[in-house]
């Protein structure tokens, strides 16, 4: 079996990452890796689970028939595509009652009252490059391809676009959310800047931030820079729109730096 190296297979549980995109965590993580084609790694907490070497499937952890969600991922594995090429299905949303749960909300009622709608993770996702922190930048590969071909347009006329991050997980997105109520802030203010899990469009793997270097991330002096200036004169011809403006419907606070590959026919 030929596995695609810019590939990132996803299941509700688990993701299948390229291995030669992961960190070894210990020397005997890296002398797996540097065997393995693919790496099982639990979503909730990045945990790898299990390594797929030439001789076969490796478990990383003790107890792998138990981890939940095992037989979906392997069954994912057997019936691999030889390539990912056009946007793959989204997966289903049966697993989200128990992230949304976890923070006391209601998913009919925070549609209602924010207007934001269910956002799918696709099964598949393309390597589009790197984001300022060297992380592997996944999005679905329509996305992948323009943002690409728009960043390469950009440096023509001498403007940087950094990626500062493309596709999350329901299971990161509850990371994120659960991480500032650690801190001490009340859900409510961390919803007028994430979105609840479920319903970011991060999920879908065709939005992503964008900075500038010089810049801090995900901050509204980016609207200062060069590169928005850009931005809003040529990223609709690339297929991308700035989802939140300010006073947007959604409650959500002015982002300039988010923004959502929706492409026309006319897209390049």
């Amino acid at each position: 079996m030929r596995i695609p190296p810019r590939t990132l297979f996803n299941t509700p549980d688990i993701e299948l990452w390229p291995a030669w995109l992961l960190r070894a965590r210990s020397n005997a993580d890296a002398r797996i890796l540097s065997r393995a084609s693919l790496v099982l790694r639990r979503k909730c907490d990045g945990a790898y689970l299990a390594a797929v070497l030439p001789e076969g499937l490796m478990p990383l952890r003790p107890r792998l028939s138990r981890e939940p969600g095992l037989d979906e991922a392997l069954d994912l594995l057997d019936a691999l595509p030889p390539q990912a090429g056009a946007d793959p299905a989204p997966l289903p949303l049966h697993r989200l009652d128990e992230r949304l749960q976890a923070l006391d909300l209601d998913a009919d009622g925070y549609a209602a009252s924010t207007g934001l709608g269910l956002v799918a993770e696709p099964a598949a996702l393309a390597l589009a490059g790197f984001d300022r922190y060297r992380r592997p930048l996944w999005l679905v590969p329509r996305a992948a391809r323009a943002w690409q071909r728009m960043r390469e347009a950009a440096a023509r006329e001498a403007v940087v676009l950094e990626a500062i991050s493309g596709y999350r997980s329901h299971d990161y997105q509850l990371g994120i959310v659960e991480r500032k109520r650690a801190r001490g802030l009340e859900l409510p203010r961390i919803l007028e800047v994430n979105a609840a899990p479920g319903f970011s469009e991060h999920h879908a793997g065709d939005a992503l931030d964008i900075g500038t270097p010089g810049q801090p991330a995900a901050e509204e002096s980016f609207e200062q820079t060069a590169a928005f200036a850009w931005l809003r004169r040529n990223a609709p011809d690339w297929g991308f729109t700035m989802s939140y403006p300010r006073d947007n419907p959604h409650g959500i606070v002015f982002e300039p730096w988010h923004w959502r590959h929706a492409p026309s026919p006319a897209t390049p």
